[in-house]
């Protein structure tokens, strides 16, 4: 995805006020073998990209004075109840140093599964981003995952995905990470208990006459 920076000559607090007014962003970008530099960036243009899932999980093509260069998003400020964004942060990103980044999951398939189709569940994602290792080449959008296989009583972990090639993916300590939980519905359940309960009513109601019966004839005897 690409944007449109420009070089930001004054700084300070009273610099970026008056940048925001403006209808600009203050920013910075560092990283790699240069400086960091400020930047500004169209306040409108930029609040409609972080709307993008793209510009916050790729390497972005930032272009100022002509030149274009790799960058990463790695923050943003937000003004805590306006619709105003306070500061952002690139990182230069060098083709060929491995970068950290969170990846999203796209889930599909789960609504054709024999765990909700048929057994009466719901799968629960657990987790809808993975951090992963990898060259800026290799860097994937997204991870797409496939749960149309998903069974009652079974959950999917990290090593149950194919990750994309030359992606390895950083789990802090965690062995094998659950990303989605099969979880049975309560509603499912009562008429299943209700059901059983129904079956076993006849027997206990054949048991209960038979034994009636008996103590009417017992009674017969003993006149």
């Amino acid at each position: 995805m690409k944007f449109v920076a420009f070089e930001r000559a004054k700084q300070g607090t009273g610099a970026s006020r008056r940048l925001r007014i403006s209808g600009r962003t203050p920013g910075i970008v560092y990283g790699g073998t240069g400086e960091p530099s400020l930047i500004e960036l169209d306040h409108n243009a930029l609040w409609h990209a972080l709307k993008k899932e793209v510009f916050h999980s790729t390497v972005l093509d930032m272009e100022m004075d002509g030149k274009e260069h790799k960058v990463l998003l790695r923050d943003v400020q937000m003004h805590p109840f306006k619709q105003l964004i306070l500061h952002i942060d690139f990182q230069r990103v060098d083709a060929n140093t491995k970068l950290h980044m969170k990846v999203p999951l796209h889930y599909s398939g789960d609504e054709n599964s024999p765990a909700v189709k048929t057994e009466g569940c719901i799968a629960n994602h657990v987790v809808t981003e993975i951090e992963v290792l990898c060259l800026p080449s290799d860097l994937p959008e997204f991870i797409a995952v496939d749960l149309s296989g998903l069974k009652k009583g079974a959950s999917l972990h990290l090593a149950d995905i194919a990750l994309p090639k030359g992606v390895t993916a950083v789990t802090h300590g965690k062995n094998n990470p659950v990303l989605v939980s099969v979880v049975v519905i309560a509603a499912a359940e009562a008429p299943a208990a209700e059901a059983g309960a129904a079956a076993a009513a006849p027997g206990a109601a054949a048991a209960a006459g038979k034994a009636a019966a008996g103590k009417a004839a017992a009674a017969a005897k003993k006149k």
